[in-house]
């Protein structure tokens, strides 16, 4: 992925940025946990559409979204080739999405993934992280950085939506699965601890 397919990105980021800060009026914490160069994998809970753009709001750095690829139909496919997206099918293991998204990393870049695959509507406090986050994180030696999305996205209500950045990590352990376990309850802890602070 070159440096012009992510143009439309850093068009519209500051955009967004200006909009999104001045509408929902989102509390970001640690987001200085976000290393400004170097591979970095994004890793947290998903609620709504509009995470997207609230990530869009705690970094300069492009973000190359993992995203379904039912959004790659029609003038979506060039909308989010142009974003730097990576479109993902769901119903299957997408062993290219897995190597697109490595291909960034070694570039030295960011990813931002939901391992859960889909919004959260059930009253669990998270799902089950699918593995494509460790995996390509082991495989590429990239930091992870664990972030968790508490509150509801309301107009004109301030801090009423929390973003919350924990600290880089690399995977130390072989075993992925042991990986994975750790970066949900990272995330889960997160959750748990903002939904308190609220």
């Amino acid at each position: 992925m070159t440096k012009e397919d992510c143009v439309l990105y850093r068009i519209l980021r500051p955009l967004v940025y200006v909009l999104f800060k001045l509408i929902y009026r989102p509390q970001i914490i640690g987001s200085n946990n976000i290393p400004k160069e170097g591979a970095v994998v994004l890793c947290g809970n998903h609620t709504n559409l509009l995470d997207i753009p609230l990530l869009f709001c705690t970094t300069k750095r492009t973000i190359h979204f993992l995203a379904k690829d039912e959004l790659f139909k029609g003038l979506g496919k060039p909308f989010f080739y142009s974003m730097g997206c990576i479109p993902v099918n769901r119903r299957t293991k997408d062993h290219q999405a897995l190597e697109s998204a490595i291909k960034v990393l070694n570039d030295h870049k960011v990813i931002g993934i939901f391992p859960e695959g889909t919004f959260n509507r059930s009253n669990d406090i998270i799902l089950p992280f699918k593995f494509g986050a460790v995996k390509m994180a082991k495989v590429t030696d990239s930091v992870i950085v664990p972030f968790s999305i508490t509150g509801k996205y309301k107009m004109f209500r301030k801090n009423q939506i929390t973003i919350c950045f924990d600290k880089p990590y690399k995977i130390k352990a072989d075993d992925l699965e042991d990986a994975n376990i750790q970066l949900m309850e990272k995330v889960k802890k997160l959750i748990i601890k903002n939904r308190s602070e609220e």
